[in-house]
């Protein structure tokens, strides 16, 4: 089944709607971590992403997760950021401004509205107290890498003396066009740095997604050993299929954490995965505490 965020999780499970949430908590947390978070080793900055989460209330996912450890949750749009606040929990990647993921700044027609749209958004995000905000090449649609690039260039250099000014960071994902997000154009470290390098700016950086370059390009620990000045953020998933980070998939996530680490990264790994368990938010907790290095 493919999977992805378009789709979400709604086609995951037949009368998936109907799951109370209790089932979707799992095992109830251990007594000593209902009311205080649980305790990690501090390293790594944790965090979650909400769309993996969506049959989950909100106020829900902030709670269960403040004792999970979790320090923040990627992919939340302003509307939203108020509740996450309430539960002292960072936007480590905010949304909102993309028109899609297919529409992008590689293509001259969607630059208006693009810019429009950041242009607005940019303010709010530095207003918020937060620093990440995250934007996509869009499909190829027939133009050629260099085509694509030079129109991501000219596109988001309208956007980053804004950016600079408010010390937001746009950062482009990193997705694999080989199974989940077929034709998206910045597929590989190697475009996304190129095109790091000529925007030349701090305020411009790549959203390092494990899973979607494993697919694509392999090689991540080395990529993030050679590469990560160009990385602002990172992303998990298993190997094959995006679901739990275990033993059930090809990658080894202490030894990638342990590298991120090596690098001096101060930022935040979101765990990005396709909960296939029943008790999803216990088997986040399990992959938490895998990653805690």
């Amino acid at each position: 089944m493919k999977l992805n965020r378009r789709a979400t999780i709604k086609s995951m499970l037949t009368g998936a709607a109907a799951l109370s949430v209790n089932n979707l908590l799992g095992a109830p947390l251990s007594s000593e971590n209902k009311t205080s978070t649980m305790q990690l080793k501090g390293n790594i900055n944790h965090a979650v992403c909400r769309w993996c989460y969506n049959e989950i209330p909100l106020e829900t996912l902030c709670a269960e997760g403040k004792k999970i450890g979790l320090k923040a949750i990627d992919l939340v749009g302003p509307d939203e950021w108020d509740t996450l606040k309430n539960y002292g929990l960072h936007s480590s990647m905010c949304n909102g401004a993309e028109i899609n993921l297919v529409d992008g700044f590689n293509d001259k027609k969607f630059h208006t509205e693009l810019i429009k749209r950041y242009s607005e958004m940019i303010p709010r995000v530095a207003k918020a107290g937060y620093t990440n905000l995250i934007c996509f090449s869009g499909n190829r649609r027939g133009k050629t890498d260099e085509e694509g690039r030079q129109n991501c260039v000219d596109g988001l250099k309208q956007l980053l003396s804004l950016a600079e000014q408010h010390k937001v960071i746009l950062v482009m994902e990193l997705l694999n066009s080989k199974v989940d997000h077929k034709d998206y154009q910045c597929d590989n470290t190697k475009w996304g740095i190129e095109l790091c390098n000529r925007l030349g700016s701090e305020n411009f950086k790549l959203l390092y997604d494990i899973y979607h370059m494993q697919i694509d390009e392999g090689d991540v620990i080395a990529t993030i050993k050679k590469h990560n000045k160009y990385f602002a953020h990172y992303h998990t998933g298993g190997v094959p299929g995006r679901h739990e980070i275990d033993e059930t998939q090809e990658l080894y996530y202490p030894a990638i954490m342990k590298a991120i680490l090596d690098t001096g990264y101060k930022g935040y790994v979101a765990q990005e995965f396709i909960p296939k368990e029943k008790g999803q938010l216990a088997t986040l907790k399990k992959c938490v505490e895998l990653c805690d290095v």
